[in-house]
């Protein structure tokens, strides 16, 4: 696989290293189980695979390169880069400027571009209707677009489902530029309708059985306003149907997703079409590594990333089905008063005062992170962590083993 032009401070001398001996020892990448480190006072379970996918570092190979040669020109990004702080405000320190929020809302008028000016498009890709705006100012997206590959494998996969008179449902979130962009893709070649989790699509088909009985054409319309296309007919456009997904939700939810509505449009008289699940390659390898670590055992889990990570999130939503978990964006999340972690479901901030065991057996530390993030933030995390319990073995003692 290619590598790509990473800047030093985002690698890691820790983790960069366990990383390399993985590579070394499983270059097809057939075993999954946990790299093991063991200070002494405690014990780290590092996942098999975490931190920056292909289509992270490509965008930021491309975005720093576009720093280093567009020089005085004003260059602006469509939203974040990625969904990692530490990228994204590193970028903004260099000089660019992001053009909307993460849900769309506008920072900057679109009316003040100019030809001259360098737009980059993020790794989420972007919505056909905003690339014409901006092609209608005359502004080039083609010379710094870093659109996630497998992100365009979705949209043509939709293009295929449009083609063949099928209603492309998305399993992704509502509000995320991904699911926007496969949307609008989607959207400009058939009908399209998005279903935000598991349980909407029981909803939805529980209506296709007995749609008066959950409140007929006006409940439909309620629920699923702004995520359905113009002129969308639900007795007709779900007849036939294929699922697709943003490419960083939970697999197993998406089949589920898939195979419930599978049987529902079928036990109409419809069709769905066998749809190959449409997750990235990071996002399954880290789903998978993440419940084999699981599996090994551990007293809690750490995760590391951008609290509006979508693959990050799924990553805590598995690990806390089993275990204390603490989904943390980096080592400065550790305060006087204890450690700040995200809810994802209350989608809040909360303060545990001290939630590292201490008792004479060694306590294990699952850790992990999103594809988002830099390896170099993990490390600073596992340093923290490592500052809990005094007396442990030296790193380089603990890497000689790995």
């Amino acid at each position: 696989m290619r590598t790509f032009d990473v800047p030093e401070f985002y690698r890691s001398p820790i983790i960069g290293r366990v990383k390399a001996a993985r590579k070394a020892a499983d270059p097809r990448k057939q075993d999954f189980s946990p790299s093991v480190l063991d200070f002494g006072t405690v014990r780290f379970l590092l996942a098999r695979h975490f931190g920056f996918c292909y289509g992270v570092e490509h965008a930021i190979e491309v975005a720093y390169r576009a720093i280093a040669e567009q020089s005085g020109r004003a260059i602006y990004l469509l939203s974040e880069m990625i969904h990692n702080p530490e990228v994204n405000e590193d970028l903004q320190s260099r000089g660019v400027q992001f053009l909307m929020d993460p849900d769309g809302t506008p920072r900057i008028p679109l009316e003040a571009l100019t030809p001259e000016d360098v737009v980059v498009v993020p790794a989420f890709g972007t919505t056909l209707e905003l690339s014409a705006q901006l092609a209608a100012r005359g502004v080039d997206l083609k010379a710094y677009d870093t659109t996630c590959p497998f992100v365009e494998k979705v949209w043509k996969r939709s293009a295929v489902l449009s083609a063949s008179a099928h209603t492309v449902v998305i399993h992704g979130k509502p509000g995320h530029e991904e699911t926007r962009a496969t949307f609008s893709h989607a959207a400009a070649e058939g009908h399209a309708l998005i279903v935000k989790d598991r349980a909407e699509a029981q909803w939805l088909a529980d209506f296709l059985q007995a749609p008066e009985a959950h409140g007929g054409d006006a409940a439909f319309a309620a629920r699923f306003a702004g995520r359905a296309t113009p002129g969308f007919v639900w007795h007709t456009h779900l007849n036939r149907i294929g699922v697709v997904n943003q490419t960083t939700m939970l697999a197993a939810e998406t089949q589920s997703i898939a195979d419930l509505l599978r049987a529902a449009v079928q036990a109409r008289g419809g069709e769905a079409a066998n749809t190959r699940d449409t997750l990235c390659y990071a996002t399954n390898d880290n789903q998978q590594a993440t419940a084999t670590a699981l599996a090994a055992g551990a007293d809690l889990a750490v995760v590391v990333g951008g609290y509006n990570s979508s693959n990050t999130s799924h990553l805590v939503e598995l690990c806390a089905q089993q275990m204390p978990t603490y989904f943390i964006r980096n080592e400065l999340e550790f305060t006087d008063e204890g450690l700040r972690h995200f809810d994802v479901h209350a989608e809040a901030l909360r303060l545990t005062p001290d939630p590292f065991p201490r008792s004479e057996a060694v306590p294990t530390v699952l850790l992990t992170s999103g594809a988002s993030c830099p390896d170099a933030s993990v490390d600073r995390v596992l340093q923290r962590i490592l500052g809990h319990y005094p007396g442990a073995r030296s790193v380089e003692e603990v890497l000689a083993t790995v």
